[in-house]
């Protein structure tokens, strides 16, 4: 989706700078395990780390003259605020390690939130139990913040800052409170639970400040949980549609409920 500037705009986009030195290479390479910086893959995740506070500290382009390019068409919003490093062939594909979509790459500081924070936040809150696949993670992310949600929190190990999850959500990581923890924090707010046999979903059934509760497309949430929620709420579907991909349910929750 594309994003619209406001009139009269103006974009700034610093020339490129020299070679990139073998160091900063090095560092690209380690920010993908690095848990105290975020790898910024592509122009999307680029363009909405830095239009929504990101502490950007470095961006290289295997063309800078096409990510200054995609930013006027895409993003004229932005203002980089740092000079983007221009990499031969060779390096850029040393540093990127792997395709992708766009000449972009990036290095930001990684917000330090907490689970409490994530739930003390305005509007509803999204709590993915044991997600296993971070693309769908990063879906999630990415909806979450398209409808308005308070913040996303992770109960287990997948981490919601991964590369692949930061690229999966376009990097709106940085639009909304975003965080794990291994277990989901006491709270007083309507914890409600999207379960195949809880009451259908109607406009209205998730207040607007409840946290959301949702587990894997396979095994849904745990019992122990399952057993923190208020009530439950089941998205209708067609006779013989066994589950909806997670990213598509929380949609569906967040825009109908």
């Amino acid at each position: 989706m594309r994003t619209a500037a406001a009139p009269g705009t103006q974009v700034s986009v610093p020339a490129g700078g020299p070679a990139v030195p073998d160091d900063l290479v090095r560092r690209l390479r380690a920010a993908r395990g690095d848990p105290t910086v975020v790898l910024l893959e592509g122009v999307h995740a680029l363009k909405h780390a830095v239009r929504f506070g990101a502490d950007v500290e470095v961006v290289v382009s295997a063309d800078v003259g096409a990510l200054r390019a995609l930013l006027v068409e895409l993003a004229p919003d932005v203002v980089l605020p740092v000079r983007p490093h221009q990499l031969d062939p060779s390096r850029w594909r040393l540093a990127a390690g792997r395709e992708l979509p766009s000449p972009a790459l990036g290095i930001a500081r990684r917000p330090q939130v907490a689970a409490a924070a994530v739930l003390a936040s305005e509007g509803r809150i999204v709590v993915l139990e044991q997600p296993r696949h971070l693309g769908n993670l990063g879906a999630v992310v990415r909806v979450a913040a398209a409808a308005g949600a308070g913040g996303v929190l992770v109960v287990g190990d997948a981490d919601p800052w991964h590369p692949t999850a930061v690229r999966a959500g376009a990097g709106l990581q940085f639009a909304l409170p975003v965080t794990r923890s291994d277990a989901l924090p006491e709270t007083d707010r309507p914890t409600i639970a999207l379960d195949a046999l809880g009451a259908p979903l109607t406009a209205g059934t998730i207040p607007a400040d409840a946290v959301l509760l949702l587990g894997t497309e396979r095994h849904g949430l745990s019992p122990h949980l399952r057993a923190r929620a208020d009530h439950a709420v089941a998205v209708p579907m067609r006779p013989g549609v066994s589950s909806l991909n997670l990213a598509t349910a929380v949609a569906v929750a967040l825009y109908s409920g």
